[in-house]
């Protein structure tokens, strides 16, 4: 198979699979800013940005793989060795997207359960 189609293929199943996050995610992360950012534009702003950066950073990771024709190698392992670094790419977007919106989540006390006299509470 040639090299230029099996590296465009590839980008196609990253694409594909990135996209299937997003649409995963979208919801409870809309959710989420709606309550962090407090105004419905700041959250459909972030929420876009989010989503463009979950699309584009799999597949610029795709892009770092080179698929080699002719090898021993056959077309499905190719494929896979693309799309392992397209998914690396998911999870380190997801990852860095998680860790900044838990900086922003405030942290809420948990509720003492000892009495007045600072005994445990039954």
């Amino acid at each position: 198979m040639n090299a230029s189609i099996l590296f465009v293929g590839g980008l196609a199943i990253t694409l594909v699979t990135s996209v299937s996050v997003v649409i995963y995610l979208k919801s409870p992360l809309r959710k989420i800013l709606a309550e962090l950012c407090g105004s419905p534009e700041r959250a459909a702003f972030w929420t876009a940005f989010s989503n463009v950066a979950l699309t584009v950073v799999p597949v610029i990771f795709a892009m770092q793989y080179h698929p080699e024709t002719g090898g021993s190698a056959p077309v499905a392992f190719e494929l896979a060795d693309q799309l392992k670094w397209g998914l690396i790419g998911v999870v380190l977007s997801i990852t860095l997207l998680a860790w900044v919106l838990s900086r922003f989540i405030p942290r809420v006390p948990v509720p003492s359960t000892r009495d007045q006299t600072g005994r445990i509470a039954a």
